[in-house]
C-alpha cells in the first residue's frame, strides 16, 4: 500500500485530505509543520508527499529543498499545495524539484487524480532506466540512472520531471511534441489550463541544456503547437 505524507498546518484541510486519501486505499501519515514533516519523511520514507507552501517557521519550499537534498528521499514525488497562483511562485517550486502544484481551494477529486498520476509516473520507469542502458543519438546521451543528459563530455543534472520531458522530446526528435502530449505522458493528465506548467519546466530544462550545448539550440518552441528537439 502506498504511504502518503501530508504536511499542512491547517488541521481541517490536513484531516480532510487524510480521510479522502484513506477512502481511496492509501496509507496516510500527517504532520502539521515543516520541521516534523521533514523528520517524518526521513523516518517513514513515503511514496509521495503532499506539502503546503505557507507554514510558520519552516515553509514548504524549504521542506521540499531539504527532501531533494536527502539521499534517502530525494526522488519522492512532491505535490505542493498553495494559495499562490503566480507563475513566479510555481517556478520557485519547480526549480527546487516539486513535481506538481495544486492551487487552493481545490476539489478532492482533483487532488486524488494528481496523486494517482504522480504515483503511476514514478512506478512506470522508462525501459532504459530499468535496464541501465545508455541512450545515444549523435553527441547527446541520456543517463537515466543519474537523471542527466550528456552532450559530448559535458553533463547536465536534471530533475526527474525535466528528465522525463527531455526523454519524450528525445524519442520524438525532429518532430513536434504538443504541450498536451507532454502533460499526458509526464503527469498522466491533460488539464486544458495548465500549459504554463510546461512552459516553466521547458524554460528550466532549456537553461540547463544550453549551458552544455556549445551554443547549439537543441530545444525549439513551436509557437501555438509545442516543442521539438533538434539533434
Amino acid at each position: 500500500m502506498n504511504k502518503i505524507l501530508v504536511i499542512d498546518d491547517d488541521k481541517a484541510i490536513n484531516e480532510l485530505i487524510k480521510v479522502n486519501l484513506q477512502l481511496s486505499g492509501y496509507n496516510v501519515i500527517q504532520a502539521y509543520d515543516g520541521i516534523s514533516g521533514f523528520a517524518l519523511a526521513k523516518q517513514e520514507l513515503p511514496s509521495l508527499v503532499v506539502l503546503d507552501v505557507m507554514m510558520p517557521n519552516v515553509d514548504g519550499y524549504t521542506v521540499a529543498q531539504r527532501i531533494r537534498q536527502n539521499e534517502n528521499i530525494k526522488n519522492v514525488p512532491i505535490l505542493m499545495l498553495t494559495a499562490l497562483s503566480d507563475i513566479q511562485d510555481k517556478s520557485k517550486g519547480f526549480n527546487i524539484g516539486v513535481d506538481d502544484y495544486l492551487v487552493k481551494p481545490f476539489e478532492m477529486e482533483e487532488l486524488k487524480m494528481r496523486v494517482k498520476a504522480l504515483l503511476k509516473r514514478t512506478r512506470q520507469l522508462p525501459e532504459s532506466m530499468a535496464t541501465k542502458e545508455l541512450l545515444t543519438i549523435g553527441e547527446v546521451t541520456l543517463l537515466p540512472e543519474q537523471y542527466s543528459v550528456q552532450i559530448e563530455d559535458r553533463v547536465a543534472k536534471l530533475t526527474p520531471i525535466e528528465f522525463d520531458i527531455f526523454n519524450i522530446l528525445f524519442q520524438n526528435h525532429g518532430n513536434m511534441v504538443s504541450s498536451a502530449k507532454l502533460l499526458k505522458e509526464v503527469w498522466g493528465y491533460a488539464p486544458d489550463d495548465d500549459v504554463e506548467t510546461i512552459r516553466v519546466h521547458i524554460r528550466h530544462l532549456r537553461t540547463k541544456i544550453n549551458k552544455i550545448s556549445n551554443d547549439k539550440k537543441y530545444i525549439e518552441t513551436i509557437y501555438g503547437g509545442g516543442y521539438k528537439l533538434n539533434l
